[in-house]
């Protein structure tokens, strides 16, 4: 199980573990269970039984080939629960321990179709061609500034705003000054830290890391690099662009987002009432709202469709196209504004006509009161969409 810290992995695992495997717990973010396992990787595994839960394994890299050792002697499944808060399908040291002898499954900062105790997901009501039709929501940016500022990390939403930034403030600081040192040698942690906040700036945009580099007077080398570590720690997401031989001049450049809109507005300082106020932050902030929330939904698909964004030569783009492994296709547009014009849909249009039968539905989320038809299956839809069950 991989995810960002302080999203929960530890407390699910102890009740998996309890309940369900009968398992000890162990974490590596305990000194002495780290220093163990990091000094004699092979008998720290043999000296445990299984089932057995290891907490932050990719504090201790050795212990996974430790690990792959023992599964490949004893080819049992279901011996070890692993959590890591960095990518260890990604990380450098670590990627190629346990390929093809395990099983992955992303947790991320909450959605609001838990927070708020919703069933299904818009994720899938939109592959299957359906979207919630009406809704009585608040309108404009003021109904959901407050939502988007916060985020979806459990311990950051309940907290004010000067609390959730001590509380993002030190989250940052233990993501970078321990985990990423568990992961790769980099030399000064100040420059990530930069180019993170670089990332935020332009959190939704097209990824240009020579811009960035020219930016931060930094080589466009380290900049990439620092950007994978970013992403294997959960910090950011990158967004791969879509295309298919029915679409011509498109631009294939990834867009980049920081994971959580919460971390977000820390970044940026964006508080509720400068999301009200200034359209120039709400804008980013609102599609990196939606599209992270979305992402986190897909996670849960029986079928996860694939994502990624789509923009061509030609000024049309759609912030978020859904695929699955059948051709169906979901595209999404996000404002943060309370109206909506045929010309949001041009994008989503172009997709449409292109696709044929293959695309299912495309939606503009928007911050207005009603759901309203703009064609052959596309919508302008409410933002609280998100959470609420297409009929």
């Amino acid at each position: 199980m991989i995810g960002a810290r302080q999203v929960g992995k530890s407390t699910l695992v102890q009740h998996i573990a309890g309940e369900r495997m009968g398992a000890a717990v162990l974490s590596l973010d305990d000194a002495g269970t780290r220093q163990a396992a990091a000094s004699d990787p092979t008998g720290f595994v043999a000296d445990h039984s299984t089932p057995l839960v290891i907490d932050e394994v990719q504090r201790a890299p050795d212990l996974l080939l430790a690990i792959k050792a023992r599964v490949d002697t004893e080819q049992r499944p279901g011996q070890y629960l692993l959590t890591g808060s960095a990518n260890i399908l990604t990380a450098p040291r670590i990627a190629d321990a346990l390929t093809g002898r395990a099983e992955y499954l992303r947790l991320g900062p909450l959605t609001q179709s838990e927070v708020h105790g919703a069933g299904g997901t818009l994720v899938s009501d939109l592959l299957d061609g359906r979207w919630p039709r009406a809704l009585g929501v608040g309108v404009g940016r003021t109904a959901y500034a407050e939502t988007v500022a916060a985020g979806g990390y459990p311990d950051a939403r309940e907290r004010s705003a000067v609390r959730r930034a001590r509380f993002f403030g030190s989250y940052l600081d233990t993501v970078i000054q321990r985990d990423l040192r568990s992961i790769a040698q980099v030399h000064d942690q100040d420059n990530v830290r930069r180019i993170l906040s670089a990332i935020a700036a332009v959190s939704s945009s097209l990824m240009n890391v020579e811009s960035l580099a020219r930016d931060l007077g930094l080589p466009a080398s380290t900049v990439r690099a620092h950007t994978s570590l970013l992403e294997t720690l959960f910090l950011t997401v990158r967004l791969p662009a879509w295309s298919t031989n029915l679409l011509n001049r498109t631009i294939r450049t990834p867009k980049v987002f920081v994971a959580d809109s919460g971390l977000l507005c820390h970044l940026t300082g964006a508080a509720p009432e400068r999301l009200i106020a200034d359209g120039n932050l709400a804008g980013p902030a609102f599609e990196t709202f939606v599209v992270t929330e979305l992402l986190r939904q897909a996670e849960w698909q029986e079928d996860v469709p694939r994502a990624f964004h789509f923009r061509d030569r030609d000024g049309r783009e759609v912030d978020l196209v859904l695929e699955r492994r059948d051709g169906s296709v979901a595209g999404v547009e996000v404002k943060a504004a309370a109206s909506v014009t045929s010309a949001d849909f041009r994008g989503l249009r172009h997709l449409r006509d292109k696709l044929g039968d293959r695309f299912k539905a495309g939606v503009v989320l928007y911050t207005g009161e009603h759901a309203l038809p703009f064609g052959d299956r596309l919508a302008a839809v409410p933002i609280s969409g998100l959470w609420h069950a297409a009929p």
